[in-house]
């Protein structure tokens, strides 16, 4: 017996999903049904691991590649979505198994299928791949809502995070506003620190888009984006010391 893991946040999909599996492989047994980011860590690590994962991208608290993070997983995953086209084009490139909503019976049994055929060291082959996928995904890609789609934004188009409100947002070298589900701390820890830096409180900003330094007030500096800002962006005294070794660290002096 094939024991499987449904992470998903939307009930009809999930159920469909369960449906479908009593259906087409009945010597697969649900082990549970999670709808979130953080129940999925949880539940990951105080249980034993399935054999199979069915994992949505997009959960109510962020993306599920956020669970790799957290825990290591061996196991095969096989993705759902309704609509990613970064990580469709990713999965296939790395032979991921995904599935396309609204799922249906003979797509679910061909992903079956395919991964009874794999041998002892493809499995392991197939778990390395993912968190490989999961990895590159966490570090360069944020997925964003522009009105009723969900998109990836490269970190390379990002100019400047900003956060107002409780709100954060990303924008890009062209102007555009992304809203970003994350805080600008946890931001922090996602951008390198040789490509990005923390201003202040409200701002984090690209190298590549800083385009004038000035000393304001004596004792502080203002930096002026390629693109507008909503406000002025002022680094403290305090941090000063701090921008200016970062600013050496990517101009070294000869």
């Amino acid at each position: 017996m094939m024991k499987a893991l449904i992470i998903e946040d939307e009930t009809a999909a999930a159920r469909n999903l369960a449906a479908i599996l009593r259906q087409t492989a009945p010597d697969v047994e649900i082990v549970a049904t999670l709808e979130s980011v953080e129940e999925s860590v949880e539940w990951l690590r105080s249980n034993p691991h399935p054999d199979l994962l069915f994992m949505d991208i997009h959960l109510a608290d962020g993306d599920s590649f956020r669970i790799f993070d957290a825990v290591e997983i061996a196991a095969p995953v096989i993705f759902t979505t309704a609509y990613d086209q970064y990580a469709l084009e990713a999965f296939k490139v790395n032979s991921i198994d995904y599935l396309l909503k609204p799922l249906n019976a003979s797509d679910v049994g061909r992903a079956l299928a395919k991964l009874h055929r794999l041998t002892s060291v493809e499995r392991s082959d197939y778990g390395s791949r993912v968190r490989t996928l999961a990895a590159s995904r966490r570090e360069e890609v944020f997925l964003v809502h522009v009105r009723d789609k969900i998109i990836p934004l490269h970190r390379s188009r990002i100019a400047y995070c900003y956060t107002s409100n409780e709100k954060v947002t990303a924008y890009g070298f062209d102007g555009a506003a992304y809203p970003l589900d994350k805080t600008l701390e946890a931001l922090q820890g996602l951008l390198p620190e040789s490509e990005f830096f923390r201003a202040n409180r409200q701002f984090i900003v690209a190298r590549q888009a800083v385009k004038e330094i000035a000393v304001w007030f004596g004792s502080r500096l203002t930096l002026h984006l390629t693109v507008e800002t909503p406000e002025r962006i002022v680094i403290s005294k305090a941090r000063v010391p701090e921008f200016k070794a970062w600013l050496r660290s990517l101009h070294p002096v000869e």
